[in-house]
């Protein structure tokens, strides 16, 4: 009997497609395993991978500082279109592309019919897991030494080795040379491929190691013969000019776990393990599910068992994907070069999203991948603030392609160099982290500065009432539907900037009067005709309702400006918002983002909604990683990464100062326990419930701090002592 949830999956097939093959990642290098015992492929991708396409000179912000006061003066004197005209003419530009580096190929002779196949993944260990009667696959990615480790075992193995850069939308023109030597005990494999017309290239280089039989070189790879093991390192190196094949073999041959798997298990699992086992979810499920492969439990969608897997799965994926980067559109992974929306960075949404679970799931591995990227393009945010709005401070693009953080994406139709809200948006992240370990990060700190400062320099003008007006001003990605995209006021901007410039005010004493009072002139969000919170607080403006984004709510989620408990009026008219928000083309990060604000506006009969809406759709491959749309269309990480902080928020919330516990829980799920959760008053906390409305809390705190604890009783003071365990009994109905 399966009495505890499935900390990983299973297939009884090999994968058939590169969506189905199992991941394993380190933050840097990614693996697509497919488990194949005659002809198994394992497709190889690193952070690094962008595709370069054309040469700096238009990867620069547009220089339209000098046209921004007649812009300003012609949107307030009421030209609600002028902001179409606000360009530099350029065509829309989509940043560098992400793509896989190549797929590792191990053949087989044909051994006849397959027997006791099953391919699994362990997401305690990182392992991907393939066994077919004497043979038997072993593959994991480390986080200590930085390299693909794969393990082979048969009786009089015979394995063809070989490096292949043949994978879909590859371009013709990739310059591709390959390398073999034999060495003793094995081989060096390597491949190298130029982008076309670049000086730039990456390669990849395995190092082969074999226990027993021959190995002879049979171009471009190597053949195996009558082994018992075969142990395979790979790395991949972005750079120019020409890498030394040899060094890097070296390397590989000197990793500090030896030439032995098990040697660099144990170092990766010091890292991983401890990582992932920070935080767990039973929801009581039916043990018979719990033994089902993935694909089976997807055909259940409303068991708990699917979701007590995906959450597993989710923080797997998540931790598995952020290292040197954080989670791209495409976690860390893809088998094609033709990825969607440039497998890039999308920070006006989707980013975040994925992310949302990091500081409360006790995944400061995310958090910090996520700061590597920000505090890594802060001087191209610099630059974008100079160059449209001659402002200092900085100014977030809306896409990054990891390395570039200028903004050059945008058209007519999507016109996100208007986007002003973005440093604040990425930036709340890494102050949820301050906040749940006690203390700030220096760079996060000066970064609020000048998040800050931009907004100085920025709202200089005023309405008949007095109040700034941020202008222009962009709703992500919608539009009013009287209006044109560039418009006044947008609420997230509103938001952004009243939580900006307070931010910095607490983090930056000798400024904060000026900054408090900046933030006091804003205006306030305005209540449209019908109850709702408005998309743009200028009056005027008519609200477009049926869209996939809810930049509008940003004040609900993540921030803390509006909420049931000191903001009743605006959060109930930020309820009837969502009421009426449509799900236009059903993307997977909406109905997540929804059930994001619905939980914290305690509505757990929406949240539930926003979850079926994801799990009955056919989102979620065999792999478990998610789609950007329903029936498993288009790779995408969204709804894979997002879905751990629904589940997590719909039970547990918390700010400095405040505890909310079983705030939305839904009808579905009427048992289970959540254990290890951090609170952003720096306390761990296990939760129970059960069916008979019974629940609860144990905290273990780390500071002395007394915090309002609201449940779904009322709302009490807590106080809270470091080091002494707090035990809360509770109803959860």
């Amino acid at each position: 009997m399966t009495s505890t949830p499935v900390h990983g999956t299973w297939e009884p097939e090999p994968a058939a497609r590169w969506e189905d093959a199992f991941l394993s990642g380190n933050g840097h290098h990614g693996a697509l395993v497919f488990g194949d015992p005659d002809a198994d492929r394992v497709i190889v991708t690193h952070h690094t991978l962008v595709r370069p396409n054309g040469g700096d000179e238009h990867r620069r912000p547009p220089r339209l500082a000098a046209e921004l006061p007649v812009l300003q003066d012609r949107m307030l004197s009421g030209d609600t279109t002028a902001a179409e005209g606000f360009t530099d003419g350029r065509p829309l530009q989509w940043v560098r592309p992400f793509h896989p580096a190549f797929q590792l190929r191990l053949n087989r002779p044909a051994g006849g019919a397959r027997t006791d196949y099953r391919r699994s993944v362990d997401f305690t260990t990182g392992e991907t897991t393939a066994v077919c009667s004497t043979w038997t696959s072993r593959l994991f990615v480390s986080r200590a030494d930085d390299v693909i480790v794969q393990h082979i075992t048969a009786p009089h193995l015979t394995l063809d080795l070989s490096l292949d850069p043949r994978l879909p939308g590859a371009p013709a023109g990739l310059g591709v040379g390959h390398g073999a030597v034999l060495t003793p005990g094995g081989a060096l494999l390597s491949l190298r491929a130029r982008y076309p017309g670049s000086d730039l290239a990456y390669t990849g280089v395995t190092a082969v190691a074999v226990t027993g039989g021959t190995t002879r070189l049979v171009p471009p790879g190597v053949l195996v013969e009558d082994a018992t093991e075969v142990l395979l390192l790979t790395r991949v190196r972005r750079h120019t000019g020409e890498l030394d094949v040899v060094t890097e073999g070296r390397a590989l041959r000197d990793l500090p776990g030896g030439m032995t798997y098990e040697g660099l298990l144990a170092r990766h699992l010091a890292r991983h393990r401890t990582a992932y086992d920070r935080v767990t979810l039973d929801l009581a499920a039916d043990p018979a599910e719990r033994r089902l492969p993935g694909s089976a439990l997807l055909e259940r969608p409303r068991g708990a068992a699917l979701l007590e897997r995906l959450f597993a799965a989710g923080r797997y994926h998540l931790l598995s994907a952020s290292g040197l980067l954080p989670p791209r559109l495409t976690g860390l992974w893809t088998g094609d070069w033709d990825t969607a929306w440039s497998g890039a960075f999308t920070t006006n949404a989707n980013l975040n999203l994925q992310t949302a679970s990091a500081a409360a799931a006790a995944l400061p591995e995310v958090t910090e991948a996520h700061a590597a990227l920000v505090h890594r393009q802060l001087p191209d945010w610099r630059d974008n603030a100079r160059a449209i709005f001659g402002t200092r401070g900085v100014v977030a693009p809306s896409h990054t392609d990891g390395e570039c953080g200028h903004t050059y994406h945008f058209s007519r139709e999507y016109p996100l160099h208007l986007w002003t809200a973005g440093a604040d948006w990425l930036l709340k992240p890494l102050v949820d982290h301050d906040e749940t370990r006690g203390a700030p990060d220096p760079r996060t700190v000066a970064a609020l500065a000048e998040v800050a400062l931009f907004y100085e320099d920025f709202l200089t003008r005023t309405d008949a009432d007095g109040h700034l007006v941020v202008v222009p001003s962009y709703s992500p990605e919608n539009r009013p539907a009287n209006a044109g995209w560039g418009t006044l006021n947008a609420a997230m901007d509103l938001s952004a900037a009243r939580h900006a410039l307070l931010t910095a005010a607490g983090h930056h004493p000798e400024h904060a009067d000026r900054w408090r009072a900046l933030a006091d002139r804003l205006p306030p969000h305005r209540i449209n005709a019908d109850g709702a919170l408005a998309e743009w607080a200028s009056p005027g403006l008519e609200d477009t309702y049926d869209h996939r984004h809810l930049s509008h709510l940003y004040g609900v989620w993540p921030l803390d400006e509006i909420n049931p408990y000191d903001t009743p009026g605006l959060a109930r008219a930020a309820h009837r918002a969502l009421e009426l928000r449509g799900a236009e083309n059903d993307s997977a990060h909406g109905h997540l983002h929804h059930a994001l604000v619905a939980a914290r506006l305690r509505d757990g009969a929406r949240v539930a909604h926003a979850l079926g809406q994801v799990l009955d759709g056919d989102f979620f491959h065999a792999s478990l990683m998610s789609a950007h749309y329903p029936h498993r269309d288009v790779y995408n990480a969204d709804a894979a990464h997002a879905l751990p902080a629904v589940l997590i928020e719909m039970l547990v919330q918390s700010t400095p100062d405040r505890l909310v516990l079983l705030p939305a829980l839904p009808a579905s799920c009427p048992q289970g326990e959540l254990r290890g959760v951090r609170t952003r008053f720096g306390a761990e906390l296990d939760l129970t419930w059960s069916p008979d409305g019974a629940a609860t809390a144990v905290l273990r705190p780390g500071r002395t701090h007394r915090v309002e604890l609201r449940t779904p009783s009322g709302a009490e003071p807590l106080d809270l002592v470091a080091g002494e365990e707090r035990v809360l009994s509770l109803r959860a109905r």
